[in-house]
């Protein structure tokens, strides 16, 4: 077992706009080492066809096909050709079956620019906003875990790791972020009714409205051949399809393609790879619905001596109502077909519009 290793690095550069408003331009990458990946260490041996006529090809369960010279390919229920024309097995362990490891054979790339214009307080009013443009590139992000369920669960090929490097699970291309408060100009002392005492300044003084703007492109998620056609034995099944060279227009069809046909990509973009074989989709490499929300929140102080400070909160999430939608289902065949789920979204990814008001006593 290796401790995994970060190196990080950053740039900066700030410019003051005015007395209380500044401008920052900057860079930040990472690089880690020995990273968790999970695999099928007794996964069979791959060959690579060297046959004008073909090969037979099908891996461990798999129907016996025929895959042409220089395919990549699984031998059939694990054999491979041994010395004198003898066979025997592909398997590092033929006494064993799947081996569920985790191995600290992973690296991963962070690099992102980022742009920030910042507010200090000044008349009431404070304010940041945050544009990150960014990219994160791993083997396998979640692989230990439920969360990463946009991704195969395992490693490809546990002897070629570079068919499962890709976009990481969790990055993000675009994010804008922004949040503010401001003091309403209301009250004794204030833009107006700043001549107000009494009750009147009670009610209409001390009021301050926040909000928070989140603006991101959809996390990346992979298609999935929906059974292990490599033949692998690996019942995490990381299979993936092939590109269909015969497609044409666009692969994802989008929030306003899926309330159209029910899907949000096209599983005619894909094929299913021959049996024994690996697919040619790179891990990542389709982005999911993107993320828009607005929160607001309206906060009154309400002085009732000394000691007794009380403060209205009325919150509200998800303002706008805006429906969100979580990533499609991946997998993009039942058996040899085309899945009638496949592209078809689910679920929401944030709540409908939620309002809550409270009442905080301070002493």
């Amino acid at each position: 077992m290796h401790t995994p290793t970060v190196q990080q690095w950053s740039f900066a550069i700030e410019r003051g706009i005015t007395q209380n408003l500044a401008l920052q331009l900057s860079y930040v990458g990472s690089e880690a080492y020995h990273t968790m990946v999970p695999m099928n260490l007794n996964a069979p041996h791959a060959q690579v066809c060297a046959d004008a006529a073909g090969c037979l090809s099908g891996g461990v369960g798999r129907p016996v096909v025929t895959v042409p010279q220089g395919t990549t390919y699984l031998a059939p229920t694990g054999t491979c050709p041994g010395p004198s024309g003898t066979s025997i097995s592909c398997y590092p362990n033929p006494y064993q079956n799947k081996s569920n490891s985790q191995m600290f054979e992973g690296t991963m790339s962070y690099n992102s620019l980022n742009i920030s214009l910042i507010k200090r307080a000044t008349r009431g009013l404070s304010f940041k906003t945050n544009y990150t443009f960014g990219k994160a590139i791993d083997y396998n992000s979640a692989g230990s875990s439920n969360a990463g369920t946009n991704q195969p669960k395992a490693i490809l090929n546990p002897f070629n790791l570079a068919l499962s490097r890709g976009i990481a699970a969790f990055s993000l291309r675009h994010q804008f972020n922004a949040n503010f408060a401001y003091q309403l100009p209301f009250g004794q002392g204030q833009r107006f009714g700043g001549s107000a005492s009494g009750l009147v300044n009670k009610i209409i003084g001390g009021w301050q409205w926040n909000g928070i703007v989140n603006a991101q492109s959809g996390f990346p998620f992979t298609p999935q051949a929906g059974a292990n056609v490599s033949g692998t034995g690996d019942t995490d099944i990381p299979d993936v399809p092939n590109h269909n060279p015969a497609f044409t227009g666009p692969v994802i069809t989008g929030v306003d393609g899926f309330k159209k046909t029910g899907r949000y990509f096209d599983p005619g973009a894909f094929l299913l790879p021959l049996s024994g074989t690996f697919g040619n989709v790179a891990r990542g490499s389709l982005t999911g619905p993107p993320l828009t929300t607005v929160d607001t929140s309206l906060f009154k102080k309400i002085r009732i001596n000394e000691q007794w400070n009380l403060e209205f909160r009325a919150e509200a999430f998800n303002v706008l109502n805006h429906a969100n939608f979580a990533e499609p289902n991946a997998v993009v065949f039942a058996g040899s077909n085309p899945s009638s789920s496949a592209g078809v979204i689910t679920s929401t990814a944030t709540t409908s519009r939620q309002i809550q008001f409270a009442l905080k006593l301070l002493w």
